[in-house]
């Protein structure tokens, strides 16, 4: 296959698989898992500076007061005891605790009222029921509305003109994992309703003289923006429990001794407190993105919230779209980077780009972009087995077709390096090599296969061929071809080899004394016998695939090569014909007859000496 077309191939699947991941992607199909990982990525607990104080309506105020949130009087009682010191009261007061009807005892809604006038600084809590609704569009069509508000639920009028008010509605992701909160809520005769977290902020802010932080960017008709959590469930609560704030207002007012250093260890000034269910009996609890195990009570997701506003660190999500694209060039350049690539290389870069994903995603964090933390790291990872995968078999069919165009003539070693190279091995062209160069044909075999049947004739050829092939192998040659009886062969390529001139005429040297052997049982079985007749050269030859694509040889071309063959056929049964080149190579290795220029070889001028190769030096 040439480079062009591979390139193209490589190009279409990248396109492709890009196009089939994105997809995945965009249909929500990782939407579960990813959430998982980001959470496990970007929500940590982090230290917070004590502003704010959870009191908790648990299990040691229902032992002692009572099922919760108990009677009205039992708050006015808490907000009184909180403000007890005009110089030690907290910033704001908030009650996670609808009361939105009167209670059946008058007196204690009087106390809750008068204690919230007082005080000033009460946050109430109002909610709204949030349902599917069909909506009727000025031009007379209709849609349905799956976020419409079809209750609003809110303190009653002598509260709500004493209190400050906020909706506590938290909305869960499909995974009924709290990520998101409700910024505010529109709600139908009435106007905007900010979230209690954002109206307790406001009020701290008053307090204390400072500028609020911006409002969140939000998304969807409920106004909804990302979480960063500050603390896991129980990470705000200190153990103070409703009983202590309704029994310490009534100890206060029995002026006992220990009342004065009870209330001096609950240091409450310039805080936020917030009062809320503390038990899972009270059924108020979440389940949240910092986390998915542990419940977190709702006052304590409302205290992670007035924190988020005191930090102002609000991550936004990413632009689908924009991450889509992002996540369709990385995939397009990992499976561009992963095909044809070494799998050392492939391990190296997919766990690189993993990595390197992940910081990026912390640092877009940082500056408050949330990137889905999974995409890239799945799908990096599913072309890298993928490619890795396929080049494997692709390599394991190239093998198997350098082992089938080559296995049956190279030597072993050779054949290794022809593995190395893979499909280059294959590819049609050729490279100039010093070569050695053998042909070998058998002497008088014309004129006894005239006097044969032909199942003798070809097995005394198979037995002649086999025997020549042996001798080339076992010297480390390439067998290049068969033409009829004759056997040619070449040393020093593809790959370069010590004293290929050697290992040439020792192949020659074992086939005429193999002939030897085979001659006289072929005398013996048939009467008559041959001979082989060898010739050898040394030089310049073009060594490579020649043919078309579909139909290729391994060979050398040249005049080398020509030369070889013309001593060959000038060579006598049993003898051995060189050139002067081999000679050379050979050195005082071997016994050589010059036989000067009584034999003349086509298309060589007058000069060109040719020896005979009499015995060899065996190393």
């Amino acid at each position: 296959m040439n480079k062009k077309r591979r390139w193209i191939i490589k190009l279409v699947a990248a396109t492709l698989s890009a196009a089939l991941f994105c997809t995945i992607a965009g249909l929500g199909a990782l939407d579960y898992p990813d959430t998982v990982l980001s959470d496990f990525l970007y929500q940590h607990e982090s230290v917070t500076d004590g502003e704010i104080k959870v009191i908790g309506m648990d299990q040691k105020a229902i032992d002692e007061l009572g099922p919760m949130p108990g009677p009205r009087s039992y708050m006015a009682k808490a907000i009184e005891y909180l403000n007890r010191d005009p110089e030690n009261r907290p910033a704001v007061i908030a009650i996670d605790v609808l009361y939105d009807a009167p209670s059946s005892n008058p007196e204690d809604d009087a106390a809750l009222i008068k204690a919230c006038k007082e005080a000033g600084n009460v946050v109430l809590a109002g909610f709204a029921t949030i349902g599917s609704e069909v909506v009727v569009e000025e031009n007379g069509d209709f849609r349905m509305d799956r976020e419409a508000v079809r209750n609003w639920s809110e303190p009653i009028e002598d509260l709500l003109d004493v209190t400050s008010l906020g909706h506590i509605n938290a909305m869960e992701d499909t995974d009924a994992i709290l990520r998101h909160a409700i910024l505010g809520i529109d709600v139908p005769g009435k106007g905007f309703v900010y979230s209690m977290p954002r109206v307790v902020y406001e009020m701290y802010c008053d307090y204390n003289g400072i500028t609020p932080n911006p409002l969140p960017k939000t998304s969807t008709n409920l106004n909804r923006y990302y979480v960063n959590f500050t603390k896991k469930g129980g990470g705000y609560y200190e153990r103070i429990s409703f009983a202590d704030l309704v029994k310490g207002m009534e100890e206060l007012e029995n002026q006992t001794e220990e009342t004065d250093s009870k209330k001096k260890g609950l240091s409450f000034k310039g805080k936020i407190v917030y009062i809320g269910p503390y038990t899972v009996g009270l059924g108020d609890y979440y389940f949240t993105a910092v986390d998915h195990a542990a419940p977190m009570y709702g006052v304590e997701w409302m205290a992670n919230l007035t924190d988020n506003f005191i930090d102002g660190f609000y991550p936004r999500h990413a632009s689908q779209m924009l991450q889509l694209v992002l996540l369709f060039f990385i995939c397009f350049g990992a499976l561009l980077f992963f095909y044809d690539r070494h799998v050392i290389h492939a391990v190296a870069a997919e766990v690189g780009a993993v990595v390197l994903w992940i910081v990026f995603c912390l640092i877009a964090y940082r500056c408050r972009i949330v990137l889905h933390v999974l995409w890239v790291p799945l799908f990096v990872t599913v072309l890298f087995i993928a490619s890795v995968a396929l080049n494997y078999l692709r390599a394991a069919r190239e093998k198997r077709r350098v082992q089938n165009t080559f296995g049956h003539y190279v030597d072993p070693s050779i054949m290794n390096t022809l593995l190395e190279q893979g499909p280059s091995a294959l590819e049609l062209g050729g490279k100039m090599y010093d070569i050695a160069v053998l042909f070998v044909d058998v002497r008088g075999f014309t004129t006894m296969s005239e006097n044969m049947d032909p199942p003798t004739v070809v097995e005394i050829v198979n037995r002649y061929l086999t025997l020549t092939t042996e001798c080339i192998i076992k010297n480390h040659g390439v067998l290049d071809k068969f033409v009829g009886d004759c056997t040619m062969a070449f040393w020093n390529a593809p790959i370069a080899q010590e004293d290929p001139v050697y290992l040439a005429c020792c192949a020659a040297m074992d086939m005429v004394e193999g002939s030897k052997a085979l001659g006289e049982e072929l005398q013996k079985r048939f009467g008559r016998s041959v001979s082989f007749g060898i010739g050898v050269n040394w030089g310049p030859a073009v060594v490579g695939n020649i043919g078309a694509p579909k139909r290729m040889d391994y060979t050398a071309i040249g005049d080398t090569v020509n030369t070889s063959a013309r001593l060959e056929a000038n060579a006598p049964g049993g003898q051995i014909l060189i050139s002067r080149a081999v000679a050379d190579q050979l050195g005082d290795r071997a016994e050589c007859t010059s036989l000067g220029s009584t034999i003349k070889l086509k298309g060589k001028a007058e000069g060109f000496e040719i020896l005979r190769l009499d015995s060899l030096k065996r190393e």
